[in-house]
């Protein structure tokens, strides 16, 4: 029986089916076979050739300095993260290409040329210094996804002032803490976004946090859906009349490579959301190369969509900084992807002619349910590649994707990356590697990672364990803000000298690696461990709506239950299934698995901030103490 087990597990993620690259995307790919060996045999050197292709105020006079858990990246090197994003380019004569192509989600449009967007980070800039920011000050900015978003953020990388984006969905609450904990004294917001086809209120918040942040000095506030809003005179500003009247041109300062350039909070295990500092020339560089050579970037061609909030480090990484520092022309859209039907994205590529699509497979299996006929109504040929952002993809959505949104002739790269890394540590190659469905592949040229037991000892082919990063890499981050102590306790004291965030992997047969989610979601079964990402592969390969109540339900538990048994071996059958309409997750999509445990133990629940809708976890509290999920059998 254990012997069937173990090939019953070990066969859920032997993937036979690989898919060599185009012929024609391989010739002409940004990265070519060499790439891997070369940045091996001098990472530095690697990485320097890519912070090379950056505008430097000043040169660097060493690449890295490590003095473990911190590192700094192109010391003494000086440069503006604003000037590499939008200044240099139309400096070299591409004032006229498009930045972006915005789509509201009432259905109005905005093409933003470089030149445009230029003059706009000037004006933005030129505001802001008049407002009081200085380099160094930290401004909040909560705002819906519109232009002024990254002319935002990119007005303050201009001034040196530190940016903290908070999703424009978040409580009152989360932005208060947000704006005490890293000391922002200026807010950048709007009257309200829209958002499943109505307005939705953002200053009401704004107003009820700074209530009790006095440090807070100005509110700069645009004007998007023209609610009525309340006002405080000597504190409100609106963008139109501060912003528009400014010069269209300014100084840009150099600032030192590892200035900061943001702070993202993300959830952590207590109450209390971690601020994760991000600087400036290691973090340009890093998001620049990966999204360069990740995606086979042709700025002179390509149509590059990352369908995912400003508001998440995706936003940031590839969203804003990436792609404008290549001269990308980019995608932005407000709203969700049902309004005013479940065919917007696809209404989308169609129009822009989108030659790159980067989304979680989260977002691929919402359109698995509702239908392949949707995406077959329009012509998306125009897709050249795809990306997979966020959990581990399962296969069947892998194929699915490639399948109906690629006409399976768009290679995949599933990326593996989080908040703290800045940018992709772990993606195939499109020229180079033969992908697997739900496979990460293997790490990107100069970054060092390793799978490892639990004593610190690296597995073999075919088995599992911790992934950690054994050297730094550019995009790291630099701390969480205020708290050194914190960081090397969460990031680097499980296994001393390697970087492990909690995620688990395995390694195939052939050595390439498979994430397996949060190790904190593997169970130890009868001395196996089996991660919960290996059962969620298997049972959402289960199609089709049920009904949840009664002897349907119960029925369902025991299909379900059965079906794992039969996939993977009888000891990864679940004890018992709770069924609920909703999980708690992250408005990124994200199973904040954290939560059930909390629930499960009858524990204090920690930080909800991040949460897409908080009622769901008290929800499925009630369940279980009326009895909810347990096994009738």
């Amino acid at each position: 029986m254990r012997e069937s087990q173990e090939q019953g597990l070990s066969a859920l993620l032997h993937e036979t089916r690989t898919f060599p690259p185009p012929e024609a995307l391989a010739k002409d790919a940004n990265a070519q076979p060499s790439i891997y060996d070369e940045a091996a045999a001098d990472p530095l050197a690697f990485w320097a050739a890519q912070a090379g292709r950056l505008q430097w105020a000043q040169p660097w006079r060493e690449v890295l300095e490590w003095s473990l858990p911190f590192a700094k990246w192109f010391v003494g090197g000086k440069l503006n993260v604003a000037v590499n994003c939008v200044d240099r380019h139309v400096e070299a004569g591409l004032g006229d290409r498009i930045a972006f192509h915005w789509e509201g989600e009432p259905g109005d449009t905005r093409t933003i040329t470089y030149a445009e967007l230029l003059a706009s980070v000037c004006k933005a800039a030129n505001a802001l210094t008049e407002l009081g920011v200085r380099a160094g000050d930290k401004v909040a900015i909560y705002l819906p996804m519109i232009p002024e978003a990254v002319v935002a953020m990119l007005a303050c990388a201009r001034l040196g002032a530190p940016h903290t984006v908070v999703f424009g969905g978040f409580s009152s609450d989360a932005l208060r803490s947000r704006i005490l904990d890293c000391d922002a004294r200026f807010v950048v917001t709007a009257d309200g976004g829209y958002r499943r086809g109505a307005p939705s209120a953002l200053k009401p918040a704004v107003d009820e946090a700074v209530r009790e942040c006095p440090d807070v000095r100005r509110v700069l506030v645009v004007r998007r859906t023209g609610q009525q809003i309340e006002w405080e005179d000597g504190r409100d500003v609106w963008w139109h009349e501060v912003v528009e009247r400014q010069p269209a041109a300014h100084r840009a300062e150099a600032f030192d490579a590892e200035h900061p350039l943001y702070i993202m909070y993300t959830s952590g295990t207590t109450a209390k959301p971690k601020g994760i500092l991000h600087t400036s020339g290691g973090y340009l560089t890093h998001v620049s190369a990966t999204h360069r050579l990740i995606f086979d970037l042709k700025p002179e061609e390509d149509v590059f969509w990352t369908a995912a909030d400003i508001g998440w480090v995706t936003g940031h990484s590839y969203i804003v900084y990436g792609p404008l520092a290549n001269g990308a022309t980019s995608v932005m859209y407000e709203g969700t992807p049902d309004t005013p039907a479940r065919d917007r994205w696809w209404q989308i590529v169609e129009r822009y002619k989108v030659t790159t699509l980067y989304t979680a497979p989260t977002t691929i299996r919402t359109f698995m349910k509702w239908g392949e006929d949707l995406p077959a109504g329009h012509d998306l040929s125009s897709l050249r590649l795809l990306g997979s952002v966020g959990e581990p993809i399962n296969p069947e959505a892998w194929i699915w994707y490639r399948t109906n949104i690629g006409g399976g002739r768009c290679p995949i790269v599933d990326t593996w990356w989080q908040t703290e890394t800045g940018g992709i540590l772990i993606s195939p190659l499109p020229g180079i590697t033969s992908t697997k469905p739900g496979a990460a592949m293997t790490p990107f040229p100069g970054v060092a990672a390793d799978v490892i037991d639990a004593e610190g000892t690296s597995v073999g082919n075919g088995e599992g364990g911790y992934l950690v990063i054994t050297e730094p890499w550019p995009g790291m981050l630099r701390g969480i803000y205020g708290d050194d102590e914190r960081y090397k306790e969460t990031y680097w004291s499980r296994f001393p000298g390697r970087y492990f965030a909690g995620d688990g992997a395995k390694r195939d047969d052939d050595g390439d690696l498979w994430l397996l989610g949060r190790v904190d979601d593997v169970m130890n079964v009868s001395g196996h461990r089996i991660s919960t990402t290996e059962v969620e592969h298997v049972l959402v390969t289960v199609k089709g709506a049920s009904d949840a109540e009664g002897e349907a339900g119960e029925r369902l538990v025991r299909d379900l239950r059965d079906h794992v048994a039969r996939e993977i071996g009888p000891i990864a059958k679940p004890r018992q299934i709770m069924l609920t309409p909703e999980l708690p997750k992250t408005r990124s999509g994200k199973i904040m698995r954290r939560l059930l445990r909390d629930v499960a133990d009858d524990r204090p629940l920690g930080d909800v901030t991040t949460l897409l809708d908080p009622t769901v976890v008290n929800s499925i509290k009630e369940h279980i103490a009326e009895g909810g999920g347990e096994d009738k059998e």
